[in-house]
């Protein structure tokens, strides 16, 4: 069990997990989701970290079949400038590895900020904490549970 899915339980939300056989060739985590379990991609959402200014970390959870819109997630924290964060800090700060960072249990709470598009769905996927393992749950239920917005981030 993933500090997610345990995070999940605790929290008494309605979920379900789903899981797939993760191939190490593919490229594309997000996206190697919604094929694997035949899902929209526009529902199987990614979770970014991104540095804000050179200093702080925060989340943005977007589609996969999109962009990360740095500019707005920059001003949404009313901050200059957003970039990826390197991905060893990532691991150091979330507990998880990339392609299987989820934006719930993670080491350190970061703010977070959830594409609008997510609020277009009953459930949204998420990943659990692991790659090949996907949280499907209520938005709203997300936002909560991470103290987060919905807000146009994604391009």
């Amino acid at each position: 069990m993933t500090p997610a899915v345990v995070m999940a339980k605790r929290a008494g939300i309605d979920f379900k997990i789903h899981q797939y056989e993760h191939d190490p060739a593919h490229d594309s985590y997000g996206m190697e989701a919604s094929e694997k379990l035949s899902l929209d991609p526009a529902r199987v959402f990614k979770t970014l970290v991104v540095c804000l200014d050179h200093q702080a970390l925060a989340v943005a959870v977007i589609p996969v079949s999109s962009h990360l819109d740095m500019k707005s997630v920059a001003r949404l924290f009313s901050r200059k400038k957003a970039e990826m964060a390197d991905a060893v800090e990532v691991q150091r700060a979330t507990g998880y590895v990339v392609g299987g960072i989820s934006p719930l249990g993670q080491k350190r709470e970061l703010p977070s900020v959830i594409d609008i598009s997510a609020s277009n769905f009953n459930t949204i996927f998420v990943s659990a904490g692991r790659r090949g393992l996907e949280l499907e749950l209520c938005a709203d239920d997300l936002a909560r549970l991470l103290d987060a917005s919905f807000e146009l981030i994604a391009k």
